[in-house]
């Protein structure tokens, strides 16, 4: 019974190994950059949106103030029409103020809410993305390793393929060797 392998090809799992390696290259980038666009997310909502609309409530607080000082010197000089636009522009500086403090208060959510939600989704991209740069690289080894092997196994099973020598029969009575092609029998007791 002969006992080896049949190596006929290895280029598919050459074939394999450019793949994952372009696999590799293209995933790795992907995961880094959703990871940095969570990160660049939680930095624009914790620093550039909170410090917008922090200045932006200061501003309307200011605007309320000088509206509301010109309301008061309206009504210290008694102009009933004056007054009805002062008061509009009071009551519009409220309505901007509260507007803004809405946004704060979203703000603050959308904080909590980012937090919940993406660090566990984050934390998962990180894993793969170590199993992809460790254990995947470690694969791609594997595979050069194993067609290397199975390269050099090919050539030698193919450069030393045996070959059949005669056996001696032993119940041939003329004492000529036979052919080989008969299995050899083993003498009787």
């Amino acid at each position: 019974m002969e006992q080896q392998a049949k190596v006929t090809s290895v280029d598919a799992l050459e074939n394999f190994r450019a793949s994952l390696i372009l696999f590799l290259s293209k995933a790795k980038p992907a995961l880094e950059e959703v990871m940095h666009e969570v990160v660049r997310t939680r930095l624009w909502i914790e620093n550039e949106q909170r410090s917008f609309w922090e200045r932006e409530i200061k501003t309307r607080r200011r605007k309320l103030e000088q509206a509301q000082a010109e309301l008061f010197s309206a009504r210290i000089s008694k102009l009933q029409e004056a007054s009805a636009a002062q008061q509009m522009a009071v009551h519009h500086a409220q309505n901007a103020i509260n507007a803004a403090e809405e946004k704060m208060r979203m703000l603050k959510k959308w904080n909590r809410e980012l937090e919940n939600r993406a660090d566990p989704l984050v934390k998962q991209i990180e894993q793969l993305h170590g199993f992809l740069m460790n254990d995947m690289g470690r694969a791609v080894a594997f595979l050069a390793e194993a067609v290397k092997i199975l390269q050099s196994y090919a050539e030698v099973s193919i450069g030393t393929r045996p070959v059949s020598a005669p056996l001696p029969d032993t119940e041939n009575s003329s004492g000529t060797e036979s052919s080989g092609e008969s299995a050899p029998t083993i003498p009787k007791s």
